[in-house]
């Protein structure tokens, strides 16, 4: 059954001048406007298009695919605010809509924020939210320790990064369990660590059995062989020159220089880190 939101295969019932009607089944008839139709495109032909409504309410196919489909979040930037909302660009002609009742705060145009799409039921039509937590579950009882997972960063704490798990689900990366820094809207795999005994996901970036300064160590030893065996970043060097270098803190990079140093990997020089021949 095909679902607004969703990207379904439709044939294509009748051309007309502004475009074609395509077969939407269950849904009745889906309009793709002409600009978005491939060359040579005749009735009969299947076409792979997102389904949604248009600012007329008019049932839409589009061939461009959004940031985000039903039930998924992205990081979308504001592009216009108005007083019942603001509208965030997320890939079609027609930017999405998120009401001020979906904003945890007034989001502020020009900046971008994760945004998960759901289905205003009142209206029909596509819009999304900045509040997660209202459709998103923190219960990880059905996830198991080791899984891989998609994730996309979505706030920050004093423990660590929160994060989108699967586009369904909401855990936390703390600190130690992440190589660098990251960001806010960053995308990437990780690996759920462990589900607490109130069934929220802790979440990590490192594969099982791998630590922080495992990763961290293989960095720097990968760092010098690309820069002829040395460095002149020390364990006494300016901290923002070393998280530009390998996107961590300074103490981190002092206690894996020191477990390379025991390890007999490097040298450490007065104003220089050597590979070890």
């Amino acid at each position: 059954m095909n679902r607004i939101g969703t990207t379904a295969a439709l044939k294509i019932m009748k051309l007309v001048t502004g475009g074609a009607y395509l077969d939407g089944e269950n849904l009745g008839e889906v309009f793709v406007p002409r600009r978005e139709l491939p060359a040579g495109a005749a009735p009969g032909d299947t076409l792979t298009v997102f389904l949604y409504r248009d600012s007329e309410a008019v049932l839409t196919g589009s061939t461009v695919r959004p940031k985000a489909e039903l039930g998924q979040c992205a990081f979308m930037k504001v592009v216009a605010v108005t007083k019942s909302g603001v509208f965030v660009d997320w890939g079609l002609p027609k930017d999405l809509f998120v009401p001020a009742s979906e904003q945890y705060k007034p989001l502020e145009e020009g900046r971008s924020y994760v945004i998960l799409v759901y289905l205003d039921e009142r209206t029909g039509r596509l819009a999304g939210t900045a509040k997660l937590h209202s459709y998103l579950s923190e219960d990880g009882s059905g996830f198991a320790p080791g899984q891989e997972v998609d994730l996309i960063i979505s706030g920050f704490s004093e423990l660590g990064f929160k994060a989108v798990v699967n586009n369904t689900h909401l855990g936390l990366v703390f600190r130690d369990d992440a190589p660098g820094e990251l960001y806010y809207g960053q995308r990437m795999k990780g690996y759920v660590k462990a589900i607490r005994p109130d069934n929220k996901m802790d979440l990590s970036l490192l594969p099982p059995g791998l630590t922080g300064l495992d990763m961290l160590s293989a960095r720097i030893l990968e760092y010098l062989q690309a820069h002829g065996g040395i460095t002149p970043l020390t364990d006494k060097s300016p901290s923002e020159d070393i998280a530009a270098a390998f996107g961590t803190s300074k103490s981190a990079y002092k206690k894996a220089l020191g477990r390379l140093y025991r390890q007999k990997k490097i040298r450490l020089e007065a104003d220089r880190v050597v590979l070890a021949e």
